[in-house]
């Protein structure tokens, strides 16, 4: 099977504020930007976001390798999502303190069942050539989302 690569990130002007998304697709031979605006929203759902979109373009079951500089999406999956289904989306037993963006992180468990994903965490704007061309895109769709108030969430094929 064809090993996937997704690069993923996501940016927010304040927090919350105007955001943006974007995601780079590659297989060999291939790669498809896609990215998306949400006037009113957090960094941590525009990284969220970046990751689920890029999963969701995929028609069939993949080996995907997930590259953000998100510690956030990269610590959850890899980490404190055992605890959080054990614990029915909760940050304690008792189910007082609900996990932050939990219909979010649900859905990106979701299409993890689909498909055999990895993660990796690279430093942000350290010189990684795709990490940086999916932060400018996901910046530049928070600077539209700021100048152009709308409501939900928009997407653009870049």
């Amino acid at each position: 099977m064809t090993k996937i690569e997704l690069f993923a990130d996501g940016a927010c002007l304040g927090n919350p504020g105007p955001g943006g998304w974007a995601y780079l697709l590659r297989k060999p031979g291939k790669e498809r930007l896609r990215a998306g605006k949400d006037r009113h929203t957090t960094n941590n759902r525009m990284e969220l976001t970046a990751v689920i979109k890029g999963l969701e373009a995929l028609k069939s079951p993949r080996v995907v390798h997930v590259v953000t500089d998100s510690r956030y999406v990269v610590d959850g999956m890899t980490s404190w999502i055992i605890k959080w289904k054990a614990q029915d989306w909760s940050l304690n037993k008792s189910g007082s303190k609900p996990v932050k963006n939990a219909e979010l992180w649900q859905k990106l468990d979701q299409l993890c069942q689909k498909h055999e994903v990895t993660w990796e965490w690279t430093k942000g704007h350290a010189g990684h050539p795709e990490n940086e061309r999916v932060d400018q895109e996901a910046s530049r769709q928070a600077g539209i989302a700021a100048e152009a108030p709308r409501k939900g969430t928009d997407q653009a094929n870049c």
